[in-house]
């Protein structure tokens, strides 16, 4: 293929895109449609240009023979005609700019004599022309020639008859236009609730509350044609009554290929009210509270009647119970559900009173047919406020259902007591105090509660080493006389404490034994608790007692505890021991026997909190528990001295080593057991060292063996070929075995 040939596709597409490329002005697509004395705005843009940012426009109106009507310019003061001189100056016709390359065409009121073709046009700042300049767009400006004229011809009906609705819209006939309507109806203060539309798309949209009345047949449109739209409601109810209005409204499609629709024009008519008088239910409704709780946790019972009735026939009640808080002058106030009884007679609770509905706490029911019960057992202070209850008549359908035939609404009661606010008070008292390690404390808490009903009281005894230190929980009695150890976890001491009620409201604290490490601050905290008859507790309030100490003097030995170790840098494999002693700095006359509970630490970088738990303990009888899997072991050479060994050291027990102790005296006095405070050595750190030659061995070997394995293995292949070789080689014969040989061949 030629060259030249080949290239000039190329050539002729880049120049096709080149002359597709260039200024692009664009205004809305036509036609756009407005009535008489509306205000307008066209909107107009350019893109794709060159030249300045900020663009400059002109509008035109077109005139038959090419001839143009100019109207406003961005950038002429004198471009109007003489004709339209006195709409710009006076506002009536103005531009807005949008933006940079944006502007609107305006008219305060749009005339008729204002339909024709409008154009928007930019002067050329590109170097090169290309695209288009201008762009046209057709506007029609119509008559306000639309009316409605509604009428209802029957404005008092009875339950049961129909409602008939006639509204005639009317207007001059224009293209382009499209026309909807509205029922809609006004129920007292409330806002307009639609029923029905029918049109622009000649579709017929239902409201929310009518949609199903549409369905069963109850909602008829009537289309009898010359402007006339009805509406039919069959079996008028009560809940039909009030002002009805007609809406009548003009529409013109817009946007691409028309998919959008836009409102130009809207007219609406009150038809006057329409009265639905019941002739099969007549209702009043009673609340009375036949139980005012007059303090908290009392029962309420609201008794809501309905009386009167007549001509229920069929037909079946439900309720609603409703609750609002009792705040004078607040507007605002919420209502909310509490439950109600539907027309099958179910409950359907409210998700913030289902707990106490499913408890039994708050209880529904219907004593007779016309007489509904709301109780509620125990009343809370959160439960005064304002009751009311909503009785529905509900009427069978011919579709086998049930449709909502009246609602009244009872008058408010208000459930409203003073509240008694509760009150606790603890007081401790000491009953025997603790002298000396070993001998027992006792300490006893009184309660005394006020405006608290049918009360249970959880006490828990709890120990500060300092006043104002950190708590400690010892053990707790619950309000259903549990006793349990709450942070008392010594197994040689469980049977040491106890907490047992002596009297309705006084509760004694003992301590048996008591340590060193037992001296501090006690006290009671007690909780009230109250119960509701579904058997929950609820927790009313709490109260601190005062605190009663033990300060005994401490006259035992003072004992130090140090750790020593061998060696800090060892090689791996090895054994290395550590030596945790402990010594009697000072001892008295009395002292007995001693034993020591002796626990091992290590704390490493990969350690928690660390290292809390120990590597390897011993308890002051001797035995020895360890808490891993580490090779290590721990024995007592001499009254005071606890050898920890490392065997086969690893990298992992590379770290920070030390020992804690807990001293154990035996009191000659009474033959018990003391606890002294816990002691913590310093730490000692361990390291494993590897030598030169044995950072070598290990690969030097590795070497020789392979190379060992090399030779062997090329000894053996060498062999393996030479015979392959010499076995297959032609020009070697062998010899014969005789002994006689001919000479030439020797």
């Amino acid at each position: 293929m030629d060259k030249g040939t080949g290239l000039r596709p190329v050539i002729l597409i880049i120049a096709l895109v080149s002359f597709c490329e260039g200024r692009v002005v664009k205004v809305p697509v036509g036609p756009l449609v407005h009535v008489e004395g509306q205000a307008v705005s066209i909107h107009c843009d350019v893109s794709d240009y060159q030249g300045p940012r900020d663009q400059e426009f002109e509008w035109s109106l077109v005139l038959p023979g090419n001839n143009f009507l100019h109207l406003i310019s961005t950038f002429d003061g004198n471009f109007a005609d003489s004709s339209v001189r006195d709409r710009v100056n006076s506002g009536d016709i103005s531009y807005k700019r949008l933006g940079d390359a944006a502007v609107e065409l305006k008219f305060k009121k749009i005339r008729a004599t204002d339909s024709g073709m409008y154009r928007c046009s930019t002067p050329s700042t590109d170097s090169v022309i290309s695209g288009n300049y201008h762009d046209d767009v057709e506007l029609k400006v119509i008559g306000d020639s639309l009316k409605v004229a509604p009428a209802i011809p029957k404005s008092a009906v009875s339950e049961g008859e129909s409602v008939e609705l006639q509204c005639n819209a009317t207007r001059g006939f224009t293209e382009h236009t499209f026309l909807s309507v509205t029922w809609s109806i006004r129920k007292g203060s409330s806002p307009l609730e639609e029923i029905l539309t029918f049109g622009p798309d000649d579709k017929i949209k239902v409201g929310r509350n009518y949609f199903r009345r549409y369905t069963d047949g109850g909602l008829l449109l009537d289309l009898r044609g010359g402007g006339f739209y009805g509406l039919v409601l069959k079996r008028a109810r009560p809940s039909d009554q009030g002002e009805y209005v007609c809406v009548a409204q003009e529409w013109v499609r817009q946007g691409e290929e028309g998919r959008n629709w836009r409102m130009i024009l809207e007219k609406s008519e009150e038809m006057g009210n329409v009265t639905v008088t019941p002739t099969e239910l007549q209702f009043k409704v009673t609340l009375t509270a036949s139980l005012n709780p007059q303090s908290t946790s009392e029962p309420t019972e609201l008794r809501c009647e309905v009386v009167d009735l007549l001509h229920l026939q069929d037909g079946r009640l439900g309720v609603t119970w409703s609750y609002s808080t009792n705040t004078s002058g607040d507007v605002s106030q919420k209502k909310l559900t509490i439950a109600s009884l539907n027309e099958q007679g179910a409950l359907i609770a409210d998700s913030q009173y289902q707990q106490r509905l499913d408890t039994g706490d708050i209880a529904v029911t219907r004593r007779e047919s016309n007489i509904f019960i709301l109780r509620m057992l125990q009343t809370r202070d959160a439960d005064m406020g304002s009751y009311s209850c909503a009785v529905t008549a509900w009427k069978p359908t011919q579709q086998s259902g049930w449709e909502k035939a009246m609602e009244v609404q009872s008058t408010p009661v208000t459930v409203q007591w003073t509240p008694k606010i509760p009150d606790l008070q603890v007081v401790a008292h000491r009953v025997r105090e603790a002298s000396t390690a070993g001998s027992t404390f006792e300490m006893s808490c009184r309660v005394t509660g006020q405006n608290l009903k049918n009360p249970g009281y959880s006490v828990l005894i709890r120990f500060e080493e300092t006043l104002g230190g950190k708590s400690r929980k010892v053990l707790s009695l619950s309000q259903d006389s549990v006793l349990q150890l709450e942070e008392w976890s010594e197994p040689s001491r469980i049977d040491s404490v106890v907490l047992e009620k002596t009297g309705q409201l006084e509760y004694r604290f003992r301590l048996y034994g008591a340590q060193v490490t037992d001296r501090g601050l006690y006290y009671c905290d007690v909780t009230a608790w109250t119960r509701h008859q579904s058997q929950d507790w609820i927790k009313a309030i709490s109260a601190e007692s005062n605190k009663i100490e033990i300060a005994f003097v401490h006259t035992g030995p003072v004992f130090n505890i140090s750790i020593h170790s061998e060696a800090n840098n060892v090689l791996p494999g090895n054994t290395v021991q550590m030596k945790c002693i402990i010594s009697i700095l000072q001892a008295s006359p009395n002292t007995g026997d001693m034993a020591f509970e002796v626990r091992w630490f290590q704390k490493t970088d990969r350690a928690v909190d660390n290292g809390v738990q120990p590597l390897i303990s011993m308890d002051r009888w001797g035995v020895v528990k360890k808490t891993d899997s580490n090779d290590t072991s721990l024995e007592r050479i001499d009254r005071n001295t606890f050898v920890l060994s490392l065997h086969k050291i690893k990298d992992r027990d590379v770290g920070e080593y030390y020992c804690s102790a807990t001293p154990w005296l035996l009191s000659p006095a009474t033959g018990a057991w003391n606890k002294e405070k816990d002691l913590t050595s310093a730490s000692s750190s361990l390291s494993v060292k590897t030598e030169f030659w044995e950072s070598l061995m290990m690969p030097v070997g590795y070497g020789l063996a392979a190379a060992v394995i090399a030779g062997l293995l090329s000894v053996l292949l060498g062999l393996a070929v030479a015979h392959c070789c010499f076995s297959r080689n032609p020009i070697h014969t062998p010899r014969p075995r005789n002994k006689l040989m001919d000479l030439d061949m020797d």
